[in-house]
């Protein structure tokens, strides 16, 4: 067995200082193809329909209403009062670029997509060190690259104003963390102390900012803190450190949770709306997915206004349950065409004259998953390090959406992960075909 874990047959060959050291000429080119993508592209002249609902959607409505003094309120048209409707993280960038550069402005819509594309590049350099600590330079380099240059990578990060490219770059440096922390491709001399009480610090505040940032992948929280501690050591020694980092990420939520309760007057420990949503996909008028919300229509959002939305989601969250306890099986239906769509894309509107640009997109998700998915069952069956963490994440994360409801971009997080372990497989079967073709001469 060597450093970090690694079976004999697994181990790279590279020294550790090659195989980890990352040229930052691909971050450059990466974030130059973005921002070349955002400005030649014009995605920065966001349609003013509905009073620019689509730049930002409901973290939009927040952040104008921060950046006008109303306060963290009013997530739809009108002014319906304070608001738990979404995280704050995100809101929160959002409202002080609106500040700075006007509300729904051509400018703020540019300076916020140039920060989501910052984000996204930087993934550069952390699916370089994930594909390095647990491959090699060859797989790290080929991941490293598609990521910098493939439009399907950068697609949220130059169109979206949401929280997707915040959530996903602080998801990638938790993965980055849990390896080092496991020392999985580290130098033997860094095991001892690999899981450090600094590390651990690092590890609680990333996990509070991305609560703040989407609380639904926090579910993953105890998974990767239990995968660290199997491997970190002395249990005693660790419980202290694990403390620090415990106290850390909930000292990141607090705040949060008190001006919740302070203005709902009742326990709401990140956001009011999982009965909404709920409700949103698991009715007998959808599919199992939302490609807009609901309460955004004028009927819905005046009976929100009327009756709060606490107690609307509550009362939505009820009418599902009722709707789920009458129809099983159309929600058992309804939940596998969720795990269908999470995989293989939401259908989409077909533009007249780009059927073929939607089923290319189609195709080369359904890919990627596949792909993916095959390089990690090899990962798994040759036992490479951290594949059972890898697994982990592919298998809980997507989880709350197969009841909830599907949209492309809850599978961002996961897609640095899609790209090493497409990568891999594909490394792996050249090697095979190298080995094959030496037999046969």
């Amino acid at each position: 067995m060597s450093a970090g874990g690694q079976t004999e047959a697994n181990a790279p060959t590279e020294s550790y200082g090659s195989r980890i050291r990352f040229p930052w000429a691909i971050f450059w080119i990466a974030l130059a193809a973005r921002l070349a993508a955002l400005t030649l592209g014009h995605y920065y002249r966001i349609a003013p329909y509905e009073d620019h609902f689509a730049f930002g959607w409901e973290m939009g409505r927040v952040a104008r209403s921060l950046a006008t003094g109303h306060g963290y309120a009013n997530p739809f048209d009108h002014l319906s009062g304070p608001t738990a409707w979404v995280t704050p993280l995100y809101p929160l960038i959002l409202a002080a670029d609106f500040k700075l550069f006007g509300a729904y402005t051509a400018l703020s819509a540019w300076v916020i997509l140039a920060f989501d594309s910052l984000l996204n590049a930087l993934m550069v350099r952390t699916t370089w060190e994930i594909a390095a600590r647990c491959f090699n330079r060859k797989v790290s380099v080929w991941s490293a690259w598609i990521w910098a240059l493939y439009p399907a990578a950068m697609q949220f990060a130059v169109k979206w104003v949401w929280e997707i490219s915040l959530t996903a770059f602080l998801f990638s440096w938790i993965l980055v963390l849990a390896l080092r922390m496991r020392n999985i491709g580290g130098a033997p001399e860094e095991a001892a102390n690999a899981a450090s009480a600094r590390r651990w610090a690092v590890f609680g505040l990333l996990w509070g900012l991305i609560t703040l940032s989407s609380a639904s992948i926090a579910i993953f929280l105890p998974f990767c803190g239990v995968w660290i501690l199997k491997g970190a050591g002395s249990l005693r020694r660790q419980i202290p450190r694990v403390a620090l980092g415990a106290v850390l990420c909930v000292g990141c939520l607090v705040p949060w949770m008190v001006r919740n309760a302070l203005v709902f007057h009742r326990f709401i420990p990140m956001r009011t709306n999982f009965g909404a949503e709920f409700s949103m996909g698991n009715n007998p008028n959808l599919e199992g997915m939302v490609i807009g919300s609901p309460v955004a229509l004028a009927y819905e959002e005046a009976l929100l206004e009327k009756v709060g939305e606490v107690r609307y989601s509550k009362m939505r969250g009820r009418e599902a349950m009722e709707w789920i306890r009458r129809n099983p099986k159309a929600f058992l239906a309804l939940s596998v065409r969720r795990f269908y769509y999470f995989w293989a894309d939401v259908p989409h509107a077909t533009i007249r004259g780009k059927e073929w640009t939607e089923y290319a997109r189609g195709l080369n998700f359904q890919f990627a998953s596949i792909v993916g998915v095959l390089g990690l069952m090899l990962a798994l069956r040759r036992r490479v390090p951290a594949a059972g963490l890898f697994a982990m994440a592919f298998v809980v994360i997507p989880f709350v959406y197969y009841f909830v409801f599907v949209q492309a971009r809850f599978r961002h997080p996961l897609e640095p992960l899609i790209t090493i372990l497409a990568v891999y497989l594909f490394q792996s079967a050249e090697k095979s075909w190298r080995v094959r073709g030496f037999r046969r001469g």
